[in-house]
């Protein structure tokens, strides 16, 4: 089937399936349809299954004409975590099962789109991609669109600062500077530099820490080459805003000119949904979970008062021990604050020590706590009652807390989220770097600090960083543009190839 000259371009989105990646990108993709361009969402069919199960995303974008869902596997078995320490496994299989399948589907029809359910005058007719989004970790995707003469687009949904050390680590490598995080007798407080731009504040510890993913080979070496792999795409898309990372963006335009930034990404669809007056009610408060969210969170916090909450959430990956577990709940309960904690099932590896837990903690919880599997994250960040957030530091979380004005206690775990707390901390100084360190007494100082002894000095960061973030995802700002011109530049690919 021919694309017919009027018809829209034909973008297809093709995330990561992990949550963060997911919700960034189906925003994008959000973005995308309310411009009128046909958009294919192509998601593994196990995380299908929990986005459809869990959210109302059927219903959502069945309001776009000429957008759909369409599914393709990872190659792992339905119970395989996926998560922790198996993510890397998922990441092989979808480079040895999914490639041949995303080429099969390309060459085919089965991504040209006809809806002949209206009347003739309202059919709806896609021809075939124009253009792939891609997740920027996921390279196979440029080989298969370069052999189809088709653009690709990376998408990487981490900071540009992580994207830029990530970039870096061959020149790390060259200089000998690359740490041995195994080793034991590594000094993590060793200066790095050799990532241009961070050279008097980036130590070891500050490295992401990708060796928790389980790969036999040196981890941090391999994401560093797939990283330099964005070079051969069209252009690169990333989360962020030019006002929090301009001399970042600066060094990474030296390989990848064309960038777009369009960040904060949910600000952007919340501004465009709000031109909407049809769809914006409904569709702001919209969701994108893996999880089943815990709405009952947001009637506790109804009952708080102003900025007296912490709220504490390690993310979709993030595993903690028991003991770890034990002394982030005495440190909070100890610091005399409210908080509201995100929990998983699958959170916490290993057994209870004791087989129990102390009463004082449980007792500590029901006087000023609230715990929930997982919660509407933007949702509670924008409540009033809520004046810091205790993060993993992924991306998704970070800039979600910056345009709310939420300073941070930062805890990282894995991959980007050891760069992003050093920045928040030291770079822009929108609150504190908790890493490497677990323990009662910290926590409890920390959280005192961030919520009562230190607010004035983070309050006056993070409301001068969230207003430049609303001023670039409103009119004429530097987000806004950003995706205007992504639109633009789209719509000519489409001409193109025609």
């Amino acid at each position: 089937m021919e694309q017919e000259p009027n018809t829209p371009p034909h973008v297809l989105i093709f995330p990561l399936p992990a949550q963060g990646h997911v919700n960034s990108m189906l925003k994008l993709a959000e973005l995308l349809a309310l411009a009128g361009l046909h958009v294919t969402f192509l998601n593994t069919d196990y995380n299908q299954d929990r986005l459809f199960h869990h959210t109302n995303v059927q219903a959502r974008f069945a309001g776009f004409p000429g957008f759909q869902f369409k599914i393709i596997p990872d190659g792992l078995p339905v119970e395989h975590p996926r998560g922790g320490d198996h993510f890397y496994e998922m990441f092989n299989s979808m480079n040895l099962v999914t490639k041949p399948l995303l080429r099969e589907i390309l060459v085919s029809s089965k991504l040209q789109y006809y809806d002949d359910s209206g009347s003739s005058t309202n059919n709806i007719r896609s021809g075939p991609v124009n253009c792939i989004i891609a997740d920027g970790i996921l390279t196979f995707p440029i080989d298969v669109g370069n052999e189809l003469g088709i653009p690709v687009i990376h998408f990487r949904t981490i900071s540009a600062c992580a994207f830029w050390i990530y970039f870096s680590v061959p020149d790390m490598e060259e200089a000998g500077e690359l740490p041995n995080f195994t080793s034991g007798k590594e000094d993590m407080d060793r200066i790095i530099t050799r990532v241009a731009g961070m050279e008097t504040f980036l130590r070891c510890r500050d490295l992401p820490n990708v060796n928790r993913i389980g790969h036999q080979e040196n981890p941090l070496q391999v994401i560093g080459e797939f990283t330099r792999q964005s070079t051969r795409a069209h252009a690169l898309i990333l989360n962020t805003f030019e006002d929090l990372e301009r001399p970042v963006l600066s060094n990474i335009r030296t390989q990848s000119p064309q960038i777009y930034t369009l960040g904060p990404l949910h600000a952007l669809l919340k501004h465009k949904l709000g031109s909407k007056t049809t769809t914006s009610s409904v569709q702001s408060q919209s969701s994108n979970s893996l999880f089943q969210e815990d709405r009952n969170c947001i009637t506790w916090l109804d009952a708080q008062p102003l900025k007296s909450v912490i709220y504490v959430s390690f993310g979709s990956l993030a595993k903690l021990t028991r003991y770890e577990m034990r002394e982030f709940w005495y440190g909070l309960i100890n610091s005399k604050k409210r908080f509201l904690w995100v929990i998983r099932p699958d959170m916490v590896d290993g057994k209870d020590d004791d087989g129990q837990i102390q009463v004082e903690l449980v007792e500590g919880t029901k006087e000023r706590g609230y715990m929930a599997e997982w919660v509407p994250q933007e949702e509670v960040l924008a409540h009033p009652a809520v004046g810091g957030f205790f993060t993993h530091s992924g991306w998704n979380s970070t800039i979600e807390s910056i345009i709310a004005g939420v300073p941070m206690i930062c805890w990282p775990y894995f991959a980007d989220q050891q760069v992003n707390s050093r920045f928040v901390s030291e770079v822009w100084k929108l609150g504190m770097d908790m890493k490497d360190v677990c323990d009662r007494v910290v926590v409890e100082t920390m959280v005192n600090d961030l919520m009562a002894e230190r607010r004035e000095e983070f309050i006056k960061s993070t409301d001068t960083m969230a207003r430049l973030a609303r001023e670039s995802v409103s009119e004429g700002g530097y987000s806004y543009c950003n995706l205007e011109r992504l639109i633009e530049d789209i719509r000519l690919m489409s001409v193109g190839s025609k």
